[in-house]
């Protein structure tokens, strides 16, 4: 088979190391799948994620020319879940910052421009 990248393909796990999974795409060629491409977010262990003798739809990333190795990926076949996380420490600073604000200034301000007026008005006499 002509393989292509961008090519969607069938796949059977056929070996997992600690930094990515090696698949079959026929009974001549063979691709590596990256543990960074298996699925979306952080993966511990391939093991909890893929096991041998799956067979599953994968995407071809990249074939290189010289060496003929082909990348495949999972994730890019996968929805992405979009969440926000929100950190309740970084809300206490907001608040914290939201009560201080511009108050120290506001409190010293009066003090600085009596010292400034006293200031000219020493350098004039």
């Amino acid at each position: 088979m002509d393989y292509k990248i961008g090519m969607i393909v069938k796949g059977k796990i056929t070996g997992i190391q600690p930094y990515g999974a090696f698949v079959s795409l026929d009974k001549e060629t063979q691709g590596l799948i990256h543990i960074s491409e298996c699925t979306h977010g952080y993966v511990k262990n391939l093991n909890d994620v893929l096991t041998v003798g799956d067979t599953m739809d994968i995407m071809i990333l990249d074939i290189d020319e010289y060496t003929k190795k082909i990348s495949l990926s999972l994730r890019v076949l996968e929805e992405q879940n979009h969440f926000q996380y929100h950190s309740k420490k970084r809300k206490y600073r907001q608040e914290k910052t939201d009560r201080d604000g511009f108050d120290t200034i506001r409190e010293l301000m009066p003090y600085w421009i009596k010292e400034a007026k006293d200031d000219e008005a020493r350098q004039i006499n």
